[in-house]
């Protein structure tokens, strides 16, 4: 998958986490910082979206060991292949 096709997945996971806290689908780039920032996550549901971006592209970027991002864009190149 490229960048923007990640970020697409992020964008579609991340409307999925607010609509079931009845918040708005928020719009995101690759400078949207994923905790902290005005996405209505948390770290339980980062977590998920992680899990969600490891099914959806077949890659877990984690196995390793813990990467540190804080962006959209930096959470979608890592599981660029």
């Amino acid at each position: 998958m490229t960048e923007q096709e990640v970020l697409g997945e992020i964008q579609r996971l991340l409307a999925d986490i607010a609509e079931s806290k009845g918040e708005d689908a928020p719009e995101i780039n690759g400078q949207v910082e994923l905790l902290g920032g005005e996405l209505p996550i948390d770290s339980l549901d980062l977590a998920s979206l992680v899990r969600e971006l490891e099914d959806v592209t077949g890659h877990d970027p984690f196995k390793d060991g813990f990467i540190d991002f804080r962006t959209a864009g930096e959470l979608a190149r890592l599981y660029v292949r």
